[in-house]
């Protein structure tokens, strides 16, 4: 029998399965991802976002890898986002919280486990959320390699 080494639709996620957004999904779908993005920056950013004419693209230095990467005005306006301490806190949704960390993270795989560090929530509540029948927000496991 051979594999394809994609996850099987029968095997359940753990504590440990590591998720991350499926842009993909949201190709797929009928949402628009631009403007879900959009919804987690602050009233300010939002404004600011609406007044820019021109799409910029600037290189950005992480402040914990010191990886340059290169980020739209979007971007960058959800990395300041995010360095705000109210970005995620106990009013956010466990769905919108883990999508935040995703977005400040550049998207980089996390497990239950490591989300419940960043978004104060319990690891089996993130699990049980993000391993039922419904996919939210294009979060999704990571695909074996």
């Amino acid at each position: 029998m051979q594999t394809t080494g994609k996850p099987s639709a029968l095997v359940k996620p753990t504590l440990d399965t590591l998720f991350h957004i499926d842009y993909s999904w949201w190709e797929r779908g009928g949402e628009d991802l631009r403007i879900y993005t959009i919804s987690h920056l602050t009233p300010e950013q939002r404004e600011r976002l609406s007044q820019s004419s021109e799409q910029q693209v600037v290189d950005y230095i992480d402040p914990d890898t010191g990886e340059v990467f290169q980020l739209d005005e979007l971007g960058l306006m959800i990395q300041q986002a995010a360095k705000d301490p109210d970005f995620i806190n106990p009013h956010t949704s466990v769905v919108d919280s883990i999508f935040r960390v995703f977005l400040a993270n550049g998207n980089a795989p996390l497990s239950p486990r490591e989300l419940a560090d960043h978004i104060g929530r319990p690891a089996s509540l993130i699990l049980k959320t993000l391993s039922g029948g419904r996919i939210y927000k294009g979060i999704r496991p990571t695909e074996a390699p």
